[in-house]
């Protein structure tokens, strides 16, 4: 068996951070989900865990980050094409979240930002 990778992010709204990647077309594993975190299915070897800020707080004793003040993480998601880039941005900002930099082509790779209505992804 091949190892399977869990990102977890502490959220402060489960419901309005799952309905926002919902709107992105990101599904969720029920096996994993309760009222204190989902699983969101990236891969079928890669999931993020959001869990509300007491449960996250359950697996470590360091100080949880303020992702409105600091960056916590920089998660990178890849698309097929610049067209498909552009429209998960825009289906983000349809879905509530916010455009944090410009569009920046760099030959190699097209980037776009942004960050959900929670503050847990984006730079």
């Amino acid at each position: 068996m091949g190892t399977k990778v869990f990102v977890n992010l502490q959220v402060k709204d489960l419901n309005k951070t799952v309905g926002f990647f919902t709107k992105l077309g990101y599904e969720f594993d029920s096996r994993y989900c309760d009222d204190k975190s989902k699983c969101m299915i990236i891969t079928d070897d890669i999931y993020v865990m959001l869990l509300v800020e007491p449960f996250f707080k359950t697996f470590t004793s360091k100080e949880i980050c303020d992702t409105r003040k600091s960056t916590e993480t920089i998660l990178a998601l890849s698309a097929d094409s610049r067209i498909q880039v552009d429209q998960i941005l825009k289906k983000s900002i349809e879905a509530g979240g916010i455009e944090t930099d410009k569009a920046q082509d760099m030959g190699c790779a097209y980037e776009r930002s942004f960050q959900d209505p929670d503050g847990i992804c984006g730079r």
